[in-house]
């Protein structure tokens, strides 16, 4: 066996496990003592974004900005959904358990970046040991800025009218809190085209992917069937293929209006299998949903419809645009209408298929 001391072994390497072989051991034999692909990580980074889903798309822009601001760091992001991340920009992807909280809280970083506002992400963010923290904190048994760059956004989480006023879009909100400044980065974001997923379309045409749902907290987002309906014979007269676009939830919505119509509705998939699916969209028409966040980070043509939120917290890259109701709507960030009739009924198809052509014709 051979004889080593803590000098020949580089615990401080991009590589280095702990408890495994290293890549380049594994892969090309490699030694610590002389391996030239020794690699000392200039920075320990760890980021807390636990979810939902779409929240955590739209946080990947700052992995752009921190391998940019710090070369050959080493960046682990906690999470509850893993399985959205791009494992192959990540060097550790953790899921929210016990034993991965437990095991961060022996950690040291040289940067902690809580952006969840939950108070166990709090918690966990005063236990960490780090020499900087950006975000948010457990402090007075509340969740409070961990410095005045995290203040705006806290802000704007606490009081309406405040929200109301905001003109900064997510990605520049937590790219201020950070400390940069936001240069239009983009997400980073995996299309899963190597998994070898075979979609069998009726035609050549365009593709318009057709996302019916909104989920169930904000219910005042979903529009009516019947517009569905309309809006895709409009789109089929224009010589467009209308594909229907869903989870589980939304399967009885979409073969419905698939029977109804005609338009193809090729099923709900997994995760992945759904992101390649609207990969192959030419344009997506969504509510303010996980799609919505998946189809920017595929860099998708986009028209996005929104009452209930602000529409300047969206970044769309300049692929998009956002059409409201006709009608004012009074329910911000309210689940259910004061009302009883949502103010979506008042967005005619007429001026979605508008909004569709006229980013059509940008290409």
């Amino acid at each position: 066996m051979k004889n080593f001391n803590s000098q020949t072994i580089h615990t401080n390497c991009k590589f280095f496990k702990g408890d495994l072989p290293c890549k380049p051991n594994k892969e090309k034999g490699y030694e610590c003592k002389d391996c030239p692909e020794f690699t000392p990580i200039s920075k320990r980074i760890l980021i807390i974004k636990l979810g939902a889903i779409g929240d955590v798309i739209r946080t990947t822009p700052l992995l752009r900005k921190l391998k940019a601001e710090y070369q050959n760091c080493h960046i682990t992001w906690l999470t509850h959904s893993p399985a959205i991340l791009p494992s192959n920009e990540i060097d550790s992807i953790l899921k929210w358990d016990f034993n991965n909280v437990l095991t961060l809280t022996e950690c040291e970083f040289d940067i902690l970046i809580n952006l969840d506002k939950d108070k166990e992400a709090c918690a966990l963010a005063n236990k960490v040991k780090s020499l900087t923290r950006f975000g948010y904190i457990l402090k007075s048994n509340v969740v409070q800025p961990s410095n005045e760059l995290a203040t705006h956004k806290y802000l704007t989480g606490l009081f309406d009218e405040v929200s109301k006023s905001n003109t900064k879009s997510y990605v520049h909100e937590i790219f201020e809190l950070t400390g940069f400044e936001f240069k239009g980065e983009e997400y980073v974001f995996e299309n899963h085209d190597d998994k070898g997923y075979e979609w069998n379309f009726s035609s050549e045409k365009k593709r318009i992917g057709l996302n019916t749902g909104c989920g169930d907290r904000w219910t005042t987002r979903l529009w009516p069937d019947s517009h569905w309906e309309k809006l895709i014979e409009l789109l089929q007269q224009n010589d467009l293929e209308p594909i229907l676009l869903g989870g589980e939830q939304e399967n009885d919505k979409n073969t419905k209006i698939a029977n109804q119509t005609g338009a193809t509705y090729l099923g709900h998939f997994s995760l992945q299998k759904f992101i390649n699916l609207v990969n192959q969209m030419d344009l997506v028409v969504t509510q303010v949903t996980m799609a919505m966040h998946i189809s920017v980070a595929l860099r998708k043509k986009m028209v996005l419809m929104n009452n209930i939120f602000n529409p300047h917290e969206f970044e769309m890259y300049g692929r998009g645009e956002i059409i409201a109701p006709k009608k004012d709507c009074e329910c911000y960030f309210l689940g259910k209408c004061k009302h009883g009739a949502s103010c979506m009924n008042s967005l005619e198809p007429e001026q979605v298929l508008a909004s569709i052509l006229k980013q059509l014709k940008q290409d």
